[in-house]
């Protein structure tokens, strides 16, 4: 436990909503210090003024709001989706990748301000708690880290509303009673989870979705749309060049459009339980689809297959947090060195809920049509194959002979 006289000043990675703002109260009133809180916008889409209009309302003299955006995709994001990183197969690490950064810049500004502490609003069985504090730690080993999950007795909506209504905390109206369900954003993703979704036996309601149209609902015709990269990252949509935050953006807007990126998924916490959590990330999955399709003509066979190899690998560690860990650093370098001519443009069609990969050309291609043509050619004797496969065979054949 940390002593409380030892805290002078945290630094709260604060949303101005509910629960952060009941943090706040609490720990002016557990904690006697002063607070500084840091609202990171990393693309969640919702006006954050408010958040500085609540924190000023609640007697706190420096508010943190910074743009995140472009560092998050830039340095996150893109280098994530160079590893086609996928958790469990199906996961695009949306929230997992958030919470580095934000861990990063919460422990910058706790030296730019003199804090002794960081706070954050992770409950005490999800994933979160542990991706923000590894990232404290490892970019500052003394740094104190307050988790009021895990200290106080405000353990239901109830509590937390009857502590925020005493107080004169906002409750807004639609948090009183059960709370539908709990919703996490950012430009790469929705994440939604628990109350109406608890039940996987159940089906996700509509109204849960905020970024995508139903599959069913999307136009009947398909949308063409073009992608370029440039060592691995895309650069460009139909032509135009665009910030990474910028493409992102628009990639969800036609992602979500087309009913695409919806994702109802069991997962395996680190923590130990399972949970359900219901995702989209419309513009992630499509940026997947060209990536893999770009690769598809510019990356040997070799490193392809190591890289498919060590992807779980690296998804494993981006979801339970060793984002900063040497492990994953290495895998980070090796997966940019595969990545030098993975360069060119893919065309994909965007049609009820799926990004399907039409063409894609690079000026790096491995693509021999001279080789794989099925009419007559120069460049390949198949009569070669004969000696591959019998040597391929020979420890067959002495294992057939064995049995």
């Amino acid at each position: 436990m940390i002593d409380k006289s030892d805290i002078n000043k945290v630094v709260l990675a604060y949303s101005g909503g509910l629960d952060t703002s009941i943090i706040l109260k609490w720990l002016q009133e557990t904690y006697a210090c002063e607070i500084v809180t840091f609202t990171a916008d990393l693309g969640q889409g919702e006006e954050l003024e408010p958040a500085r209009a609540k924190a000023e309302m609640l007697g706190i003299k420096e508010i943190y709001i910074e743009d995140l955006r472009e560092e998050f995709v830039r340095d996150y994001v893109f280098p994530m989706f160079r590893a086609n990183a996928l958790y469990e197969g199906v996961y695009l690490l949306g929230t997992s990748i958030a919470r580095p950064l934000i861990a990063k810049r919460q422990v910058e500004i706790a030296a730019q301000t003199g804090a002794d502490a960081v706070c954050h609003g992770a409950t005490g069985k999800g994933n979160d708690q542990v991706r923000f504090e590894l990232g404290y730690y490892a970019c500052n080993p003394d740094i104190k880290v307050i988790a009021p999950w895990r200290e106080w007795d405000l353990n239901a909506r109830e509590k937390l509303i009857a502590y925020a209504e005493k107080n004169q905390i906002p409750v807004p109206k639609d948090k009183r009673g059960e709370a539908p369900f709990s919703v996490d954003a950012n430009l790469l993703h929705t994440s939604s989870e628990g109350k109406v979704l608890e039940d996987p036996g159940q089906a996700c309601p509509d109204f849960v979705f905020q970024r995508t149209v139903a599959p069913e609902d999307a136009p009947d015709k398909a949308t063409e749309v073009t992608i370029g990269f440039e060592a691995g990252d895309a650069v460009s949509i139909d032509g135009e060049k665009l910030s990474p935050a910028a493409l992102l953006t628009k990639l969800n807007e036609l992602g979500g459009a087309n009913g695409i990126g919806r994702l109802d998924l069991v997962e395996n916490r680190f923590v130990g339980m399972k949970s359900r959590g219901v995702y989209e990330t419309p513009g992630g999955t499509i940026l997947l689809a060209a990536h893999r399709g770009i690769e598809s003509i510019t990356l040997d066979r070799g490193a392809m297959h190591l890289k498919d190899d060590l992807m779980p690998r690296y998804a494993e560690l981006i979801y339970n947090g060793f984002w900063f860990a040497p492990e994953r650093e290495m895998l980070q370098a090796a997966i940019d060195a595969s990545q030098t001519h993975v360069s060119g443009e893919v065309v994909l069609k965007l049609y009820k809920g799926s990004a399907t990969v039409v063409s894609r050309q690079s000026p790096y291609s491995l693509y021999s049509e001279a080789h794989v043509t099925f009419e007559e050619d120069a460049v390949y004797d198949q009569h070669d194959a004969e000696g591959f496969i019998k040597l391929n065979a020979l420890r067959l054949k002495l294992l057939g002979r064995q049995k």
